[in-house]
C-alpha cells in the first residue's frame, strides 16, 4: 500500500497568458460524503459529476467491501454516473480484507466514523503518506461512543483496527479543533446511536456534512457558538433514503487554474459550477482583497451546496494579512495562495496555520521549501506565514514534492509565470485528487514538459 511506481518529474516553464472554459473536477469532500452517505441509506443513490480520481474511488472501494452496491455507468458521450444501493444506518457488513484508501486522509477518517457505530470490526490502511499522519483526534471521540480500537500502530497510526461499538452511545463532544473530518466521524458514529449526538466547534469548519445529511433525511440542527463557531445537534437513529447528488466543481482544485490566471500576463478563463460555500470561500475572498479579478455569475444549488461560473482575469495583486479565523474555510488552498503571495507586491502574512502540519506531509514547510528554492523570501513564524512579494518570482528551482499533490501542482502554478523554470521531483500523486490537471492546463495554454 505505498506508491510503488516510478517518479514522474515534471517542468513548468513561463507561458502566453491563459484562456479558455473548463470545468473543474467534482468537489472531492462531496464526493466522499455523497458515495458514504449512499451506502448508509435505504434505496438508491444516483451521483453525477463525482471526482474519479484515486482518492475518491479508494473511498468507493471501502464501500463495496463493506457491503453495498457502487455501480458506475457512463454514457456514449462518456458521462458517467455512479449509482450506489445502500445497506441502511449501521448496516455495514465485516470487510473480508484491510480497507486501503491510499492517500486519502478524509475518506479514511470519515469511514471510521461510520464503522464506528456499527458492531464490525475492520482493519484501515494506506500508503507511506497516510500511514505517517495521526489518527488519534478521531479515534477518541469515537472511543467515548463505544468504539473499540484493538490494533493499531505507534501512536495511533495506520494500519489499525476499529471494532465498532454493540450499543452506540451519542455524546456531546467539543472538538479540539477546527477540523470538518473530526466533526464528520462523530456525526457518522452518531446515525446509529440513539438520543442526540451533539458537536461544538469554536471554529466553524465546512458543513458539507451537515448539508448532505439533510439532503438524505437525517434530523439535524446547526447553531451558532460564540464568536464563530457552531453547535451541530443530529437525532440518531434516522431512516436515510437514497437521494440524486450532483458534485459541484471542486473550489480547492479550482484554485490552481485560477491562480495560474492570475498571474500569467493576459490570461482571461472561466470556470463553471464552481462550488461557492461560505465555508470554502476563503481562498476567493483573500484573493479579492489582494486585488483579484474573480467575477462570479449564474449562481445554483443542488443538495443545499451552491455553485456558480467564475471569471478570472490576470490582475495585479498586492500582499495582505490572512487572519487565523480564516484558516477553515481554506486550510488546503494556503499552498497554492503563498504562490500567488509571492507574486504580489509587498507582503502578506497568513496565520493560524498550524493544521498544515499534519496534512499528506508538512505543508507549512514544504511550502516553505518550495518558495525558497525558486528565490522567494518567506518567513515561518510560530504558526504563521509570511512571504516578502516582489512582482515576479526568479524560478529555476526543483521541488519535493513529498507524496503530495497540491505541493506538486502549487509548484507548476508558479511555473506557469516565474523567470525561470519550475521543476517538480514527482507529479504521480496529482491524480489522487485531480486526474487531468496536466492535460487540463495544457489545453488554456500552460507550458509543461
Amino acid at each position: 500500500m505505498t506508491h510503488s511506481g516510478q517518479p514522474k518529474p515534471l517542468e513548468a516553464r513561463k507561458s502566453q497568458s491563459l484562456t479558455g472554459r473548463v470545468r473543474v473536477p467534482g468537489d472531492k469532500s462531496i464526493s466522499h460524503r455523497a458515495l458514504i452517505l449512499g451506502a448508509l441509506a435505504v434505496g438508491q443513490t444516483r451521483i453525477t459529476g463525482l471526482l474519479e480520481g484515486e482518492d475518491v474511488l479508494n473511498t468507493a472501494g471501502a464501500m463495496r467491501a463493506l457491503g453495498a452496491e457502487v455501480e458506475r455507468q457512463a454514457d456514449k458521450n462518456g458521462a458517467s454516473a455512479w449509482l450506489v444501493r445502500g445497506v441502511g444506518t449501521a448496516g455495514f457488513a465485516t470487510p473480508e480484507a484491510p480497507l486501503d484508501f491510499g492517500n486519502s486522509g478524509t475518506g479514511c477518517r470519515l469511514v471510521m466514523g461510520a464503522v464506528a457505530g456499527c458492531s464490525i470490526s475492520a482493519t484501515f490502511d494506506g500508503d507511506a503518506s497516510l500511514r505517517s499522519r495521526p489518527m488519534r483526534r478521531i479515534l477518541d471521540p469515537l472511543e467515548l461512543m463505544g468504539a473499540r480500537v484493538t490494533a493499531q500502530s505507534e501512536g495511533g497510526r495506520l494500519p489499525l483496527t476499529v471494532q465498532g461499538a454493540r450499543d452506540p452511545l451519542p455524546i456531546l463532544y467539543r472538538t479540539p479543533v477546527a477540523s470538518a473530518q473530526i466533526k464528520s466521524a462523530v456525526l457518522l458514529a452518531g446515525l446509529s446511536a440513539p438520543g442526540v449526538t451533539t458537536v461544538i466547534e469554536s471554529e466553524a469548519s465546512r458543513d458539507h456534512t451537515e448539508l448532505m445529511l439533510k439532503h438524505f433525511g437525517a434530523q439535524i440542527t446547526s447553531q451558532h457558538e460564540g464568536r464563530h463557531g457552531r453547535r451541530i445537534a443530529l437525532t440518531g437513529q434516522p431512516e436515510l433514503h437514497g437521494a440524486d447528488v450532483v458534485v459541484p466543481a471542486d473550489p480547492s482544485s479550482a484554485a490552481f487554474p485560477i491562480v495560474a490566471a492570475l498571474i500569467a500576463e493576459g490570461s482571461d478563463i472561466v470556470l463553471t459550477d464552481v462550488m461557492t460555500n461560505p465555508l470554502r470561500t476563503g481562498l476567493f475572498t483573500t484573493l479579492r482583497e489582494m486585488g483579484a479579478s474573480i467575477e462570479e455569475s449564474g449562481v445554483r444549488g443542488d443538495a443545499g451546496e451552491p455553485m456558480a461560473q467564475l471569471r478570472v482575469r490576470a490582475s495585479k495583486l498586492r500582499g495582505v494579512e490572512v487572519p487565523a479565523e480564516r484558516a477553515p474555510s481554506m486550510i488546503d488552498e494556503y499552498l497554492v495562495l503563498a504562490v500567488a503571495a509571492a507574486f504580489a507586491e509587498g507582503t502578506t502574512t497568513m496565520r493560524g496555520l498550524q493544521e498544515l502540519r499534519v496534512k499528506e506531509s508538512d505543508r507549512l514547510e514544504a511550502t516553505a521549501a518550495m518558495l525558497r528554492v525558486n528565490g522567494v523570501r518567506v518567513e515561518i513564524s510560530g504558526d504563521d506565514m509570511i512571504v516578502e512579494g516582489r512582482g515576479h518570482v526568479p524560478g529555476g528551482g526543483l521541488v519535493a514534492t513529498h507524496m503530495d499533490h497540491r505541493i506538486a501542482m502549487s509548484a507548476l502554478v508558479m511555473g506557469c509565470a516565474s523567470d525561470a523554470p519550475v521543476r517538480v521531483d514527482d507529479t504521480a500523486f496529482i491524480a489522487t485528487s485531480f486526474p487531468d490537471f496536466i492535460p487540463m492546463m495544457g489545453g488554456l495554454g500552460a507550458d509543461f514538459a
